[in-house]
């Protein structure tokens, strides 16, 4: 018989009740193999660990992979905040302090403002919650610790760099053709065949844009299967390791914690050594692709003209590219960046002679001729837009838009070519 003392209520799982909203955040520094199923295991256990817990919803872990904790640029850590910031998320777990940041700045910074959120951060292994009264504290006696650790090592990893420079010995090896094998660096035949063909086309006259042009067309890849560029066979054409040398420290490591790095220019030795390796490239052709690296740099550097109230104002409307100032035969044009290294299969923008273009500065900005200190006054860019069409955005925010001719047989037919076409008709008649 029920007894009618007892009331009778219904079972409401506890998770239901006021459930905190949880995530993880896990981090490697390296991209190696065992770093990568270090960071699997972190995700597996996270994700566990929050989605067993009675009381606790499961927003996901979010994972840097190759990232160093003494930056806090790092994909997955900026969207775990941005969510954060947009109440999404009420508690973060992480497994340490260095996990989360390594830089003392970076964590109190990040610490405070989800505090401010009312977001606790709980360090596992160091079993701190920042939401604690002497949370704060702990975190930053132990972030300075791990700051410094980072430093040691870094310095460390330095040392052996600049050790193995001393003896002559390349630290690692990214380029195409060679491998590094117990500080040798042996040649990949397969490789070797792709940097004989630079050199050859860049001694044939080809030009680092069109090089990159044409093993793109071919599907030959760069060593990190990406597509070429012309800075990429700059680099490989003055690179002493082709023609068996070897220029050690370059470059080195601003610091610790932003990792940047800078080329050396007389801050650390640097250390030469003449065939050190079996070259790809012999010593002859490499000696001649560097005077004709000169040579081209010369004529180029005279025919460069200097930066005017136009640089960096025009846009190409079909790639989004900056377009540049350029001599030609028939006079001063701007031209879209991509046309004038890739060609006009990436990119059918048209060049723009200069005068032509100062007249429709002019027409735009409703003055007689043009005027450089008006331009850059009223001027805040120009979009090149397909059918001769110039898009005018004015820096009070207004716009207008001009069509420009272009230039007829006649106008483009200079003295220089006129002389020129005299001398070889007169030959022809000879």
């Amino acid at each position: 018989m029920e007894n009618s003392q007892i009331k009778r209520i219904e079972f409401v799982p506890r998770g239901i009740i006021g459930g905190k909203r949880v995530a993880a955040y896990a981090r490697v520094s390296s991209g190696k193999d065992a770093m990568l199923q270090s960071l699997s295991a972190q995700v597996s256990y996270y994700s566990d660990l929050i989605q067993k817990h009675c009381g606790w919803e499961y927003m996901g872990v979010y994972a840097d992979e190759a990232k160093t904790g003494t930056k806090d640029s790092r994909e997955s850590f900026q969207a775990l905040l941005t969510d954060c910031r947009a109440g999404k998320i009420d508690m973060v777990i992480t497994k340490s302090i260095s996990r989360f940041a390594r830089n003392t700045v970076t964590l109190l910074e990040t610490v405070r403002e989800l505090k401010k959120l009312g977001i606790d951060v709980w360090f596992e292994e160091q079993n701190i919650h920042s939401m604690s009264t002497d949370g704060e504290l702990m975190l930053t006696i132990l972030a300075s610790y791990a700051q410094e650790e980072s430093l040691s090592v870094s310095e460390n990893q330095k040392w052996r760099v600049r050790k193995n420079f001393e003896e002559g010995k390349p630290w690692d090896c990214t380029m195409l053709g060679y491998r590094a094998n117990n500080g040798i660096l042996e040649i990949v035949p397969e490789e070797a065949q792709t940097v004989k063909l630079i050199f050859k086309m860049y001694l044939d006259g080809f030009g680092t844009p069109a090089i990159a042009n044409r093993l793109n067309e071919m599907f030959i890849p760069t060593r990190m299967n990406k597509s070429w560029c012309q800075a990429t066979i700059g680099k490989m054409l003055r690179n002493e390791k082709y023609a068996g040398d070897l220029l050690l420290q370059k470059t080195f490591r601003a610091d610790h914690l932003s990792k940047r790095t800078v080329v050396n220019n007389g801050e650390l030795p640097q250390f030469f050594v003449s065939e050190a390796h079996e070259p790809i490239i012999d010593r002859a052709t490499f000696d001649a692709v560097q005077v004709e690296i000169e040579r081209r740099a010369t004529t180029a550097n005279v025919k460069q003209g200097k930066a005017t109230a136009f640089t960096g104002k025009l846009r190409c409307g079909i790639c989004g590219k900056n377009y540049r100032r350029k001599t030609t035969p028939t006079g001063i044009v701007w031209i879209c960046s991509t046309f004038n290294t890739r060609g006009k299969k990436y990119c059918a923008s048209k060049q723009i002679p200069e005068e032509t273009f100062k007249a429709e500065c002019a027409d735009a900005l409703d003055i007689e001729a043009f005027n450089e200190t008006t331009f850059t006054e009223r001027i805040d860019y120009i979009t090149v837009q397909p059918e001769n069409t110039l898009e005018f955005h004015f820096n009070d925010g207004g716009t207008a838009t001009t069509k420009w001719k272009d230039r007829s047989r006649r106008e483009s037919w200079t003295n220089d070519k006129r002389q020129k076409a005299r001398e070889k008709a007169t030959r022809r008649r000879e």
